[in-house]
């Protein structure tokens, strides 16, 4: 295995670390203003995510440093080609940042609920582009023989993408259900165990949309796991822990179907399959992938066990008489 091939693993690593944490964040932001019915539970929602959300997005700007570092020429084409997306992406991320620090600003009601509302429009765009994106790199983008993506944004609108799309806001929804079904008590844990085997059922039926229609791909072992896992996460009723990890393996899942079928390649071109960028005619010089691997093997370790320290340190549940500092 190549220094190439190993970078593209990591990549996708950082991807999976990316969907299963900001995944619960993103599920999270969009259900406080609806499983919330009072400024109080709103809070004790905002609460559970508090301690995380930050350090769960360094996840995607690691991996966004890795692939600039180790496939330039994908990162290039890429940021390039969806560049309205990622914009728009940036721009929901912005609010649903400012939204979580600014809510408890005032005391005032309408600034609370403007927040609220903020931070629900701002974890909605970016879980269903992230859908989008990631089925556009599966069937491919116009991309002519100098790299460079020769589409549009109209392009990227499409059926398998908006299919795609519809199936990750539908796995984060259910994530943050999951999460919040282990985070709070009493009526809150209630109405989130309810609403997460509800959830269940909209991802059972995307998953089979997404196995028989949307990502048949390459590799159809990974669509099969994802409708397998769907309908064992269905049958786990009451069991929020074990339905949490079904759901984290969901979203480790679904991205593999995405790296495995493209593999050696890391951008499919639909105009032309001399044209595909590859983990070779996109990377970096090896002495430049050889010294990244030493920086990584040196600093992951000690990230990761500052962010399950965190986790440890903020492991009990939220309940009313909580503090709630902001």
């Amino acid at each position: 295995m190549d220094l190439n091939t190993i970078w593209f693993i990591l990549i996708a690593v950082l991807f999976s670390g990316f969907f299963i944490l900001e995944g619960f964040d993103y599920g999270v932001g969009i259900l406080v203003p609806y499983l919330g019915k009072n400024a109080k539970e709103r809070r004790i929602l905002i609460r559970t995510i508090a301690p995380f959300w930050d350090g769960n997005e360094v996840w995607i700007l690691t991996a966004g440093g890795a692939m600039f570092a180790a496939f330039p020429n994908w990162y290039a084409t890429l940021f390039s080609g969806f560049y309205p997306a990622l914009a728009l992406m940036l721009f929901a991320l912005i609010i649903r940042g400012v939204a979580l620090e600014y809510h408890g600003k005032h005391d005032k009601p309408e600034w609370r609920r403007t927040w609220e509302w903020m931070l629900c429009a701002g974890s909605l765009v970016p879980a269903i582009l992230w859908g989008t994106a990631l089925s556009n790199l599966l069937y491919g983008v116009p991309i002519n023989s100098r790299m460079e993506y020769a589409g549009g944004f109209v392009d990227l609108l499409n059926g398998h993408s908006l299919v795609g799309g519809v199936f990750t806001l539908c796995l984060f929804l259910l994530q943050g259900a999951l999460f919040l079904s282990l985070k709070t008590k009493d009526d809150l844990h209630r109405r989130s165990s309810i609403l997460s085997q509800q959830l269940k059922w909209v991802v059972l039926i995307a998953g089979i949309a997404l196995f028989t229609v949307a990502l048949p791909g390459p590799d159809r072992y990974c669509s099969l796991a994802l409708f397998l896992l769907a309908v064992i996460n269905f049958f786990l009723f009451r069991r929020e822990g074990p339905a949490f990890i079904v759901n984290c393996l969901s979203c480790i899942v679904l991205v593999m179907k995405i790296f495995l079928s493209l593999y050696p390649r890391v951008m499919v071109s639909s105009l032309n399959p001399a044209w595909d960028l590859t983990i070779y005619n996109a990377s970096s010089s090896p002495y430049t992938l050889k010294v990244m691997t030493v920086v990584a093997a040196i600093f992951l370790p000690i990230v990761l066990s500052y962010q399950a320290w965190s986790y440890w340190v903020f492991r009990n549940r939220v309940t009313p008489e909580t503090r709630l500092d902001y």
